[in-house]
């Protein structure tokens, strides 16, 4: 059943810290998308250049508020760190790539820096790249053993024997 598949996880317990960490992140990005919402949210989408930035921004924040919140719990985790990794990627691709190659890529425009090339691009993308491997890493291995997938898959194998 597709459930138990994305419940059922062999991870190490210690898996709970790369959940913590992500969780905790997104949860707090998602949050000040509505909080600081010309900062973070819709304004920064417009300033991107992100199409209907009035709609992507509260979109945005609430996938984040909510897959962290999964993430943390380890509750449909690779789900959560599938559409977290969707995210991830539309931010390097929105934000990094445009510093990377010192110009405006696609759509999306080029933030004011005093130095653009690869090393400007990977300071400014370290925490993107770590959300990125850390979300991929969930969606492998899943929620570890101190997670509510976990707990329901184990309650479901005692309650089918």
């Amino acid at each position: 059943m597709w459930l138990d598949t994305v419940q059922k996880t062999e991870a190490p317990a210690a898996t709970v810290l790369i959940r913590i960490l992500v969780g905790a992140v997104f949860l707090s990005e998602g949050i000040q998308k509505f909080l600081f919402a010309e900062a973070l949210g819709s304004g920064r989408f417009t300033r991107i250049g992100i199409p209907a930035p009035e709609i992507m921004g509260p979109f945005v924040g609430f996938i984040e508020i909510v897959c962290g919140t999964l993430v943390l719990l380890g509750l449909f985790t690779r789900p959560a760190a599938l559409l977290l990794l969707i995210n991830i990627s539309v931010a390097i691709v929105s934000t990094k790539i445009p510093i990377l190659l010192g110009h405006e890529f696609w759509i999306f425009s080029l933030k004011q820096l005093s130095h653009y090339g690869f090393w400007s691009m990977a300071h400014e993308a370290r925490t993107d790249f770590c959300m990125w491997l850390c979300s991929l890493y969930l969606i492998i291995v899943g929620a570890g053993a101190w997670s509510l997938d976990a707990l329901f898959t184990l309650n479901r194998f005692i309650t089918e024997e």
